[in-house]
């Protein structure tokens, strides 16, 4: 029997899902042959076969073709078997088909739910597939809604969830907002695929730059290390592989176009662009930036940095709470320790006194030991008498 219904319910299905229509096709023969085992028993060997192209449905009991029957669901003999097909012979299966009509109304609501129940799934694992592996990419969304200060996310296919842990502070927004974020966990739940957004992930910024700067997005500019403080500031460290190509110059544009079209993504997060450079001196001097440095002193085996500023550049090169110095730690790597040139001035001054007092008691203690040994070396005036 054709049912063209059937096969107009599979096409929307496969429009609205994204869905295979093998995939459909299966979950609609499982839920058959589900409801049919409820009304037949589970002892029935049934096979469920759906037409992809004309809808048609077909129910078949199997049965083992024998010369004596001990098993009435299961076996049928010769005789009854060719009359059913003239070339039935011995251990092969034949099948009868079994009417629609015969499976009732509790059978039909039962492939009903199971069909919804694989389609669902089959929906998951569209959906899964479609973003797993994609993390890391930067993709676009639209705000749904807000539960338990957690946003819900259309981005497509799914809906994705920007927790309260992974939005920037004191940021918010309305339904309908549109947004852009970082595409940080695909995992499966017992609800389905859950896809993680972060606003607060310092790759955010590198998939941002990568947008718009299109060096970056080429190869030609390569972004060395991103660290944020989100809200507040970031500090990005670029290296430009054509001597010909300024990579801070690359990541500015013209008047600041590229640079301010991030800083409006991140809502007004301040940005400090640096030169990525091997030397450690230098790179942690750039990294103080906007801050000018005097001098960068370097303990290798350490890893620990003393960096002499002028007075008037002190708390510029800490920042708010040390939040300056504090990135610029986190960048390079190294652990960094400033000063101001007064600072250092009266360090240096304390040390050169502390190295002359010990120069002074070191000479005291040469110029007694010399004298002991002249004592030792010189005759007693009585041993000659």
């Amino acid at each position: 029997m054709a049912n063209r219904e059937l096969v107009s319910v599979i096409e929307e299905i496969v429009k609205a899902k994204g869905i295979r229509a093998e995939k459909i096709i299966s979950a609609l023969e499982f839920a058959l042959l589900a409801a049919a085992k409820k009304r037949f028993g589970m002892a029935e060997n049934i096979q469920v076969r759906i037409d992809p192209k004309t809808g048609e449905i077909e129910v078949l009991t199997l049965k083992k073709i024998v010369e004596v029957v001990s098993d009435p669901k299961g076996e049928i003999t010769i005789e009854d078997a060719r009359k059913v097909d003239s070339t039935a012979e011995l251990g092969d299966e034949i099948g009868s088909v079994v009417e629609m009509e015969d499976f009732g109304r509790i059978s039909a609501q039962m492939a009903k739910q199971v069909i919804f129940q694989r389609v669902r799934e089959a929906e998951w694992e569209t959906v899964y597939k479609e973003y797993f592996g994609r993390e890391g990419e930067l993709v676009s969304g639209l705000i749904l809604g807000q539960e338990r200060k957690n946003y819900i996310v259309d981005i497509g296919k799914t809906e994705a969830l920007l927790p309260h842990n992974e939005q920037m502070p004191r940021e918010s927004y309305r339904r309908g907002d549109r947004i852009r974020a970082y595409l940080l966990e695909v995992k499966k739940s017992a609800k389905g695929p859950q896809v993680i957004l972060s606003r607060s992930h310092p790759n955010l910024v590198s998939r941002l730059f990568e947008v718009e700067v299109p060096e970056i997005a080429a190869g030609i500019v390569e972004i060395k290390g991103v660290v944020r403080e989100p809200g507040d500031r970031t500090k990005i460290a670029v290296y430009s592989k054509d001597k010909a190509v300024d990579p801070i110059g690359a990541c500015v544009g013209i008047r600041g176009s590229r640079v301010q079209a991030v800083v409006r993504e991140l809502r007004g997060e301040k940005i400090d662009i640096i030169t990525w450079i091997e030397d450690p001196r230098v790179f942690i001097g750039e990294a103080l930036n906007p801050a000018a440095v005097e001098k960068v002193g370097i303990d290798e085996e350490k890893k620990t940095a003393l960096v002499i500023v002028p007075n008037n550049q002190l708390s510029l090169a800490i920042g708010k709470n040390g939040q300056n110095v504090r990135l610029a730690a986190k960048l390079t790597g190294w652990k960094i320790d400033i000063l101001s040139e007064e600072e250092y001035g009266k360090a240096w001054s304390k040390e050169k006194e502390r190295q002359i007092e010990l120069a002074i008691v070191q000479e005291q203690k040469e110029a007694e030991a010399r004298e002991g040994i002249a004592n030792t070396s010189t005759p007693d005036k009585s041993d000659k008498a």
